[in-house]
């Protein structure tokens, strides 16, 4: 019997979808403020301190990754909307603390504690998903991602329009943290009626079993394929994502709107290629439809570090948005397809590839910025996306049998 096309979603469905946005504003806010922020607690990014920005990404990651390795446990003995709630606490309570930084050291121990937070959510969400929509967890998979898309847009716009009205970075910051009640609430709060899949019914899962789970996908070669175009999608993702606005401001010599219009222009895309993937694309697609958004993504990646009028740029990163967004959600979900074994552990692994590629790339663009110039470590994305494609189709050639 043919499955209908339309999607129907439900109370958790929507506290997914505020994670998302919650989770992108928070990652978002320090790259968004990350200019007039270095100059303020002393490592100016226009005298070396492109490393030590990119730097902030990548201490982030570590403890992300930590939280996701534990994650599945958490979800055993708790479950994974009641472990979810309380991750958004802990991202929100980072950033919020962020806010009060006086100088680099302590606003990297805060950014350290909003990622334990943030590596629960990176590991938990998209399974919570899968576990609401059994059939096609695909589609859904892509259109809960566009959230984060949309939290994109809403913060580099909001914050890019405030910070141009002369309103502090720490408020922006501060801010931000505190919406992170608003996704922790409909997680927790009890409800009297849900149609659908009701999280967290069944008895705790035994660690052990936990255990053996990860163990069962981790001995499985393909999976490792997948694993590394995680990283590498990850960090041509986050690459545009979090040094746009410093290259709008540094390089092409616009404002805190100007930056904040580019990033969102990237994040518009994102949407469209994630919600647009989630409602056109069905799961016997994926392949194709990363391969498809692989070459794009080459292809435009060259022409954005070219660029010297902003309207060009923007046009430019719309279109990257388009090809990046399905990646990471799209990749997740057809490994499952491919690869034997518990859904929700590839999701956690999976994460755990993507979170460390954001982290490493971001800090190496940095990097290089310093020595050759933030334009030129623009191509950096390209060679991601490129290597990224070339793992897709190697696993093709493995034939089509699941293993």
């Amino acid at each position: 019997m043919q499955e209908s096309r339309s999607l129907k979603f439900g109370r958790y469905d929507y506290a997914a979808f505020l994670t998302f946005m919650s989770y992108a504003g928070c990652s978002m806010v320090i790259p968004l403020v990350l200019v007039v922020l270095a100059a303020d607690l002393g490592f100016p990014l226009t005298d070396g301190g492109m490393g030590l920005g990119g730097a902030l990404q990548l201490g982030r990651s570590i403890p992300m990754v930590a939280a996701m390795l534990l994650c599945g446990f958490m979800a055993g003995r708790w479950g994974k909307r009641r472990s979810l709630g309380f991750a958004v606490l802990v991202m929100g309570a980072g950033i919020g603390l962020s806010s009060l930084a006086p100088g680099y050291g302590l606003l990297f121990a805060a950014v350290a504690v909003a990622g334990l937070g943030e590596g629960v959510i990176e590991g938990l969400a998209t399974p919570l998903v899968q576990d609401l929509h059994a059939r096609e967890p695909g589609r859904y998979i892509n259109f809960a991602h566009g959230f984060w898309s949309v939290g994109l847009v809403v913060a580099t716009l909001g914050v890019g329009y405030l910070q141009l009205r002369g309103v502090s970075w720490r408020w922006l910051v501060g801010v931000t943290g505190l919406l992170a009640l608003l996704p922790a609430a409909l997680l927790w709060l009890p409800t009297r009626r849900y149609r659908g899949v009701l999280p967290d019914r069944d008895e705790p899962v035994q660690v052990r079993v936990v255990w053996q789970q990860f163990l069962e996908v981790v001995k499985r070669p393909r999976f490792w394929l997948f694993f590394g175009a995680m990283f590498l999608a990850g960090g041509g993702e986050f690459c545009l994502t979090f040094w746009t606005p410093s290259f709008v401001r540094l390089s092409l010599g616009g404002d805190a709107w100007d930056g904040g219009v580019c990033t969102a222009c990237f994040a518009g895309g994102m949407i469209v290629g994630r919600l647009g993937s989630g409602i056109v694309v069905r799961q016997h697609r994926l392949r194709e439809l990363i391969w498809g958004a692989a070459a794009l993504a080459i292809l435009i990646s060259i022409w954005i570090p070219l660029q010297g009028s902003l309207g060009w740029l923007q046009a430019l990163l719309f279109v990257a948005g388009i090809a990046t967004g399905p990646f990471w959600p799209s990749i997740q979900s057809y490994c499952v397809d491919r690869v034997e074994g518990d859904s929700t552990m590839i999701y956690i692994l999976l994460s755990c590839a993507g979170v460390p590629g954001c982290g490493f790339f971001t800090w190496l663009m940095g990097a290089l910025g310093d020595h050759f110039g933030l334009r030129v470590s623009f191509y950096l994305v390209g060679v991601c996306f490129l290597l990224m494609g070339g793992l897709i189709a190697l696993d093709s050639l493995l034939g089509r049998r699941r293993s």
